[in-house]
């Protein structure tokens, strides 16, 4: 029995440290803001003259509620697509929901959905408007931690973006899909 004593002892001791770390890591506040930037390939399908392929610039700010949900919001710029004879350029803002899975501890899955609100300028046929409307998106990704507050990431994103382009006829509303690859950074606070 006094052989036993001293794994007893230390086996206590080992689970007891276990139980002591694990409650650290649960009570650990993964809540807070962060910002980041994208930088990618964006791939325009329309049904019309609009296709094209093209860079796309996104910068982010968000809230993380907890280490599964966050509020995200950015400002993306889609540059011009196009070609000679109907071109356009289109920028907007976005509002997200976005949840992420940590699968180790230095790489976390993430899928997003949220509304675009975006304006674009558009020249058809020698015809110049602007249009602005809202459209849905979603996307999915994975982040690469690179310290505890910088991460790397890849996305991929799809946006249903609709052109309403009134002053050319009554019936010039344009179906795009923007569907964009990116990498980038972010840094939470």
């Amino acid at each position: 029995m006094k052989k036993f004593i001293p794994v007893i002892a230390g086996s206590i001791a080992i689970a007891s440290f276990s139980a002591a770390v694990k409650a650290e890591d649960m009570a650990e506040n993964n809540s807070g803001f962060y910002v980041g930037g994208n930088y990618g390939y964006l791939k325009v399908e329309s049904d019309d003259d609009f296709d094209d392929d093209n860079d796309v610039v996104q910068g982010i700010v968000g809230y993380r509620f907890n280490s599964f949900l966050a509020l995200e919001g950015s400002y993306i710029d889609f540059g011009s697509y196009g070609n000679s004879a109907a071109n356009a350029e289109t920028t907007g803002y976005t509002a997200a929901l976005k949840g992420t899975i940590p699968i180790t501890q230095t790489v976390e899955l993430f899928a997003k959905a949220g509304q675009l609100w975006h304006e674009t300028d558009y020249n058809i046929a020698s015809v110049k408007g602007s249009s602005d409307d809202r459209s849905l998106f979603a996307g999915a990704g994975v982040n690469f931690k690179v310290t505890e507050n910088l991460l790397v990431n890849a996305q991929y994103t799809w946006y249903d973006v609709d052109l309403n382009a009134d002053n050319v006829d009554s019936n010039s509303d344009f179906d795009s899909d923007f569907k964009q690859a990116s990498v980038g950074a972010e840094y939470r606070f």
